[in-house]
C-alpha cells in the first residue's frame, strides 16, 4: 500500500532527471572571466580504473608481510571491492573506520573496527556517551591527525581497505597490536608501492586531450601543478595526449609537495633538464617548455602574475588541492568527485525516489502528529520513528557506508567540505566539453529552513502552508 501511494506522489519524469555529465555549482561562476586554467594529475587530467585499487591493495599487503615482516596470515585478505567510500575518518589510536556528518556527529551504523560493525551502544561509551566527535581537537585543518585522519583523496581507498584487513587479522586471531603503529605502517606501505611507473596502463577515458586542445584553442594559458614525479606524469600525459603534451602548457611543476605548496613560501623553484635531472639555476620566470620542481605559490604569483577568480584550478582533493587557494588567493576551483557518475544513477533510479519520498513523508507525519500524547499516538509515534531510521538510501549506495554525500538525514563531513572549498564539482574534467567557454553557471537557490517553500514532507501530508502555525501558536 505504501508503495501504491508513494507511486502516484512522484510526480512523473522525476526519475533519471540527472545527468552525470553536469557541472555542479556551489557558486557563481562565469567562464568567459577565466583566462588560465591549472590542473592537478593524478585523478584529474588521470581518471584511472577501479582495478587500480587492487594492485595498490595487494602490492602495499605484499611489502607489510614482507618487509614489516607482519603474520603470513594478512596475505590470505584478498582485496575487498567498494567496501570503503571517500571522505571517511579513521581513529588511529582505537582503529575504527568511520562516517562523520556535516556536524561532526558519527552516524550510527558505519563504525567498523576491521571489517565488522562495531554495535550502536559501544560506538556510545567509546565516545564519552556521546556519538559526537570534537574534529578540531583531535584533527588539524588538513584532516591528518594527530588522533583522527580523514581519507580525501581517491588512492585512500586501498589504504582503508588495508587498514580494516589488518585490524580484521589482529581481532580475529586474538593478537595484542597497537593500533597507532599499524596506522603508520600501511601508510608507509601505500606511500612505498611501486607501480607509478606503469599506472598510465589503468588510465580510463579518453577526453583529456580534447579538454586541453579545447582551452587552448581559446586562447586560454594553461598549467599543471602535481605532487607526482615528471617521469611517472611524462608516460601518462605521452599516453593519453601524445608526445607534444608539454605544447599545451605554459607552466609545468611536477613534486609541488601540495598543499605546503599553497601555504609556505619555503622551497624554492627547480628546474629539471631534459633527463630529468636538477639543475643549479636561479629561477627567474617560468617558462614554456621547462619543466619545475617543488616551488611555493608565492614565487610562482610574482612570476607569473596570475591572480584571482580569472585563475582556475582543477583537483581531486579538497584539502590539498583546493582550500587555500580559495580561503587565501580566490582562485576559482573545480573539484573533481569520480564517484558523482555512480551516485546519480542511484538518486535517478524510481527505488531511490521512492525510498526518498516516502522518507519525506515520514518526516512530515513526524513533525506534525508528535505534539498528541495519548498512549495510541506514542506507539505510532514510535512505530514512525523505527520506519524512518529503515527507509533511510543507505543500502543503494554502498552497502557499509553508504552516500559520500549523505548520512542518515544530513550532509557528510565530506560534502560540507566539497561545498566550502569548490565553486563547482564534476564527475571528471570532460565535462566542460559540455559548456561553452563564456558560460555562466549558476548555483540553485536551495531554500534554508526559514524560508518555507512547499517542502516535500508537505507536499506528501497535505500540508500546503507554512508548518502548522495553528498548532504551534501556543510557541513564544
Amino acid at each position: 500500500a505504501v508503495s501504491y501511494v508513494i507511486f502516484y506522489l512522484i510526480p512523473p519524469g522525476v526519475c533519471s532527471l540527472l545527468n552525470p555529465s553536469t557541472i555542479y555549482a556551489n557558486n557563481e561562476v562565469n567562464l568567459e572571466e577565466v583566462d588560465i586554467y591549472g590542473f592537478d594529475y593524478d585523478y584529474t587530467l588521470a581518471l584511472y580504473s577501479s582495478a587500480l585499487d587492487e594492485m595498490i591493495y595487494n602490492k602495499a599487503r605484499e611489502f607489510l608481510v614482507q618487509h614489516y615482516k607482519y603474520p603470513e596470515g594478512i596475505s590470505k585478505y584478498d582485496y575487498i571491492p567498494n567496501f570503503a567510500t571517500r571522505g571517511l575518518h579513521y581513529d588511529i589510536q582505537k582503529g575504527l573506520l568511520m562516517k562523520i556528518d556535516a556536524f561532526h556527529y558519527i552516524q550510527l551504523g558505519t563504525v567498523y573496527r576491521g571489517l565488522k560493525p562495531v554495535p550502536d551502544d559501544e560506538v556510545m561509551k567509546l565516545y564519552g556517551g556521546s556519538n559526537h566527535v570534537p574534529l578540531h581537537q583531535v584533527s588539524g585543518f588538513y584532516g591528518k591527525g594527530p588522533k583522527m585522519k580523514q581519507f580525501m583523496d581517491v588512492f585512500s581507498i586501498p589504504e582503508m581497505t588495508l587498514l580494516a584487513a589488518a585490524n580484521d587479522y589482529f581481532i580475529s586471531n586474538d593478537i595484542e597490536y597497537d593500533p597507532v603503529h599499524l596506522y603508520k605502517d600501511v601508510s608507509d606501505a601505500i606511500g612505498m608501492v611501486h607501480i607509478k611507473g606503469y599506472m598510465y596502463k589503468w588510465i580510463i577515458g579518453d577526453e583529456t586531450y580534447a579538454v586541453l586542445h579545447r582551452l587552448a584553442s581559446h586562447g586560454k594559458k594553461l598549467f599543471l601543478i602535481t605532487n607526482s614525479p615528471f617521469s611517472f606524469v611524462d608516460k601518462g600525459m605521452k599516453y593519453m595526449v601524445g608526445k607534444e603534451w608539454r605544447d599545451f602548457f605554459d607552466v609545468v611543476i611536477v613534486q609541488a609537495d601540495k598543499p605546503h605548496f599553497f601555504n609556505d613560501c619555503v622551497k624554492p623553484f627547480r628546474r629539471l633538464d631534459s633527463n630529468g635531472d636538477l639543475q643549479w639555476d636561479r629561477i627567474k620566470s617560468l617558462d614554456k617548455g621547462q619543466i619545475y620542481k617543488q616551488g611555493n605559490l608565492v614565487d610562482f604569483l610574482k612570476l607569473t602574475g596570475w591572480r584571482g577568480s580569472k585563475v582556475f584550478y582543477f583537483g581531486d582533493h579538497l584539502y590539498s588541492d583546493l582550500a587555500d587557494l580559495m580561503l587565501r588567493h580566490g582562485w576559482r576551483t573545480g573539484a573533481i568527485v569520480p564517484e558523482l557518475e555512480v551516485e546519480t544513477k542511484v538518486v535517478n533510479t524510481e527505488q531511490y525516489a521512492q525510498s526518498l519520498t516516502w522518507l519525506q513523508a515520514l518526516t512530515g507525519l513526524l513533525e506534525r502528529m508528535q505534539m498528541y500524547r495519548d498512549p495510541e499516538s506514542k506507539k505510532v509515534l514510535q512505530e514512525w520513528l523505527k520506519e524512518r531510521e529503515e527507509a533511510v538510501t543507505k543500502n543503494l549506495f554502498n552497502p557499509h557506508f553508504g552516500s559520500i554525500f549523505r548520512t542518515c538525514h544530513n550532509p557528510t563531513y565530506f560534502s560540507r567540505r566539497l561545498c566550502r572549498f569548490s565553486d563547482l564539482y564534476m564527475a571528471s574534467i570532460s565535462c566542460l566539453l559540455n559548456y561553452d567557454l563564456s558560460y555562466t553557471f549558476y548555483p540553485r537557490r536551495t531554500p534554508l529552513q526559514h524560508e518555507a517553500p512547499l517542502w516535500m514532507d508537505q507536499l506528501c501530508t497535505g500540508c500546503m502552508k507554512t508548518p502548522f502555525l495553528e498548532e504551534m501558536a501556543h510557541i513564544r
